[in-house]
């Protein structure tokens, strides 16, 4: 019991000094102004969140094309509700697809190729819908679009999680979401301007509803020619045990010579996750990762740790919740979205997510939503009998129906990409962020289909339910999820007090030793100490 309590007390404390530490050296700032510090992972995640904003960008613009006469011209049945219907939920299986296989490429292929494939994929669904000669060309690109925007939503904000010190996290990945409702809103504007090219009648051009499709296919390009400058994760590298090559990533990303504290810091901290996590996996399945062992079923096996314990069952329970929550919102069931104020609220989540933290703003953003469709829903019940005499009550819904939207965009929707980004330890990470993700596209496929005829039957109710929803979500958040903020990606079994064995426990604090992050803390803390101490015997001496 004693050894067991203080391998559990010794991992604990190089987790804290390993923090102070990072603390000191930032000066105690998070947010934009540690993000000064690091303008380079600012500029290599803001490249990536372009596949943020494909994964915006192709929500909206099929819905523009509908309503286009030169595309119901050449693809008449499109008008048919059923064909509409078909048109989005394959690429909604798609997105589905994307999703789910994103971890596991990710890990065997690396991040940043995983982001090159999902932008390919996106370039040839674009295209193929842009020349469509009939149906089955827009199914197809359909299809492929979805598996490419699956593909960059279920790592791209992981790869901008792993990019960024504790301080500005968030922030990071925040921006993936930012250029998701940058994506929404150039898609509506660029939907609405093409509506003119040849008129707006039956002499309209089919460049009308073709170009929408064609600038869909620019940034991908753009994307997919950047991967190959962009930087491997160097928590990707440690677990390929390509050191060096880790270490001088992290030197060019922290703007940092190779040699100093907080390079050494992170890069043993990493090493020690990498090498814990490869030793349990020994011990799991010995079969599977002796040498010559496949390489896919290894990865697959990784789907299976996610349920295998108490505590990662929890986590990817967070995972999956967060997004059923992030969808049962009500945001996918709001007509008529105001661009915007989408882009100016998730411009404010970048500035609070690291000064405030996940949960504080999840709830105030949850809160606020909640209230809004709490009014939306008595204005319903009282008025939508008679909306033409009460325009003063339909006006107020819509201004409501914008206040929820802000509140979503601000809170709820960058918080939990952000969580199921950063909550997994490295040995499950990508599979956790690809199921998170997939939770994501599931719900989405289900709210699609339920909300309307529920708006049909139950009318008011349907707000009241998301009410209540947001309600229940923000219950959720208090109790069971932890706060993240400030805290590595190294550090999230202590944030979520993970419930590892004694003999874990004391297999990662021998494991610590051994790369050296015990002994490195140690003398960084004898220095600091000996300084304070020379500090206090000088002020001694001259009072």
């Amino acid at each position: 019991m004693f050894n067991s309590t203080c391998s559990t007390n010794r991992v604990q404390l190089a987790q804290g000094a390993a923090a102070q530490r990072r603390a000191e050296l930032y000066l105690g700032v998070n947010g934009l102004r540690a993000l000064i510090k690091d303008k380079k992972a600012l500029a290599v995640a803001g490249f990536a969140s372009i596949g943020g904003f494909l994964y915006g960008y192709q929500q909206g613009v099929l819905g523009g094309s509908f309503t286009k006469p030169s595309f119901q011209m050449k693809f008449p049945k499109t008008t048919e509700a059923e064909v509409q219907s078909l048109l989005t939920a394959i690429l909604q299986i798609g997105g589905y697809i994307g999703s789910l296989t994103a971890g596991l490429f990710g890990e065997v292929y690396s991040r940043k190729h995983t982001i090159l494939s999902g932008a390919l994929w996106v370039i040839l669904g674009s295209f193929l819908c842009a020349g469509a000669k009939d149906l089955a060309f827009l199914y197809s690109g359909r299809f492929f679009t979805g598996i490419g925007v699956g593909t960059l939503a279920g790592i791209g904000f992981l790869y901008n999680a792993e990019l960024a010190p504790p301080e500005f996290r968030g922030l990071l990945v925040a921006m993936q979401q930012f250029g998701v409702t940058f994506g929404i809103m150039v898609a509506y504007w660029i939907g609405y301007g093409t509506n003119f090219i040849g008129g707006t009648g039956l002499g309209q051009k089919y460049l009308a509803w073709q170009l929408p499709w064609i600038i869909q296919g620019i940034p991908a390009i753009i994307l997919a020619i950047g991967t190959f400058l962009m930087p491997y994760s160097p928590r990707l590298l440690v677990n390929k045990g390509r050191y060096a090559e880790a270490t001088t990533t992290l030197s060019f990303l922290r703007n940092l010579p190779e040699d100093h504290e907080l390079i050494q810091i992170e890069l043993l901290e990493i090493k020690a996750e990498a090498i814990f996590n490869r030793r349990i996996l020994e011990r799991r399945y010995p079969r599977l990762v002796k040498e010559g062992g496949s390489i896919w079923i290894a990865e697959l096996m990784g789907y299976a740790n996610l349920f295998r314990s108490l505590d990662s069952f929890k986590r990817t329970a967070i995972a999956g919740i967060i997004m059923f929550f992030q969808q049962w919102t009500g945001i996918d069931s709001t007509t008529g979205v105001v661009g915007v104020i989408m882009v100016l609220a998730s411009m404010l989540s970048m500035v609070l997510i690291d000064k405030l933290g996940r949960k504080p703003l999840w709830i105030a953003s949850c809160t606020g939503m909640g209230l809004s469709m709490l009014i939306v829903g008595i204005i319903t019940a009282k008025f939508s009998a008679n909306w033409t005499a009460h325009t003063a009550g339909g006006w107020t819904a819509v201004v409501f129906i914008w206040i929820y939207i802000a509140n979503f965009a601000y809170g709820a929707g960058p918080v939990s990409w952000t969580l199921i980004s950063e909550i997994f330890p490295l040995s499950t990470r990508t599979k956790g962020t690809a199921i998170g993700a997939t939770s994501n596209w599931a719900n989405t496929i289900v709210v699609a289909y339920s909300v309307p005829p529920m708006i049909k039957h139950i009318g008011f109710g349907t707000y009241i339910l998301f009410a209540v929803i947001n309600v229940l979500s923000i219950i959720f958040m208090y109790l069971f999820v932890p706060e993240t903020k400030g805290k590595t990606l190294e550090e999230m079994d202590l944030v979520f007090g993970s419930h590892a064995s004694k003999e874990e426990m004391a297999l990662l604090a021998d494991i610590q030793r051994e790369v050296g992050l015990t002994s490195l803390l140690d003398s960084v803390l004898y220095a600091k100490r000996s300084t304070e101490e020379n500090k206090e015997n000088t002020s001694s001496g001259l009072a």
